[in-house]
């Protein structure tokens, strides 16, 4: 059992927004959460604009795959962030759920994914701040 705190970013395709978030908060954590997405209909691959924008930040997702939901990665979180998943997430007492109405980059070119990852960075760390953790500083 792990004294971090755990975080479960979830979308529908676990392709673009929630991958973003994870890796996010892999790398601005420093190691100090335990780190989960998944989607409730995963993609085939993660968006290439989101891996495009995220490596234009150092990050790379490109060995990331989609994963599917599961009740377990749901009961082992701490936090449950959804992204537009709707109904699909499992509700359990005691957990802490966030919705965040971020804009689907599903389609879209790495131009409009960027303000879709800045917009996820900045949740992120405020995110990391609610936790009473302190962020890695990174260069914006």
């Amino acid at each position: 059992m792990s004294d971090k705190p755990s975080v479960l970013f979830v979308c529908v395709h676990n392709a673009g927004r929630s991958q973003m978030a994870a890796a996010y908060l892999t790398a601005l954590s420093g190691g100090q959460v335990e780190v989960r997405s998944a989607g409730s209909a995963p993609a085939d691959q993660v968006n290439p604009s989101a891996v495009a924008a995220m490596a234009e930040e150092g990050i790379d997702l490109s060995a990331e795959t989609p994963k599917i939901l599961t009740t377990e990665a749901v009961k082992e979180s701490d936090v449950v962030i959804t992204m537009g998943c709707g109904d699909a997430c499992p509700i359990f007492p005691g957990k802490r759920y966030e919705d965040w109405e971020i804009d689907d980059p599903a389609g879209k070119g790495v131009d409009a994914v960027r303000p879709i990852r800045d917009e996820i960075r900045r949740r992120v760390i405020d995110l990391i701040d609610s936790l009473g953790l302190s962020p890695v500083v990174r260069d914006a």
